[in-house]
């Protein structure tokens, strides 16, 4: 997996935006919520193997870091709220995908 297919698929998620608030080599991907923004999908740009982070359910989040050694709390973010995947192959495109989409939906209230 690579950074410009998780991005483009990131991207795919309805009015979602790339920003850079925290400076040069943290993708910040958001989405309106009302009249502000919200993150949903953090990046940091330049790591190997590529992480993600993103907003999940905290029962989730709990459930995927005892299924997944490379599913772990979220990086510099709210630990109950976030976990960070490690892209290394053990989990399946598949299943990022819908932890994106989860990740989005949660941001989005969808």
């Amino acid at each position: 997996m690579n950074q410009r297919l998780l991005e483009g698929y990131i991207l795919s998620m309805p009015n979602s935006r790339l920003d850079y608030p925290f400076g040069e080599g943290v993708a910040v991907y958001k989405v309106p919520v009302g009249s502000e923004e919200k993150m949903f999908a953090i990046i940091q740009e330049g790591k190997l193997p590529l992480q993600v982070s993103l907003k999940c359910d905290p029962q989730l989040a709990e459930l995927l870091r005892e299924k997944y050694e490379t599913v772990l709390p979220g990086y510099h973010l709210n630990k109950k709220h976030w976990n960070t995947l490690i892209l290394s192959g053990q989990l399946p495109w598949e299943e990022v995908q819908a932890l994106i989409l989860h990740s989005y939906n949660l941001v989005a209230g969808v």
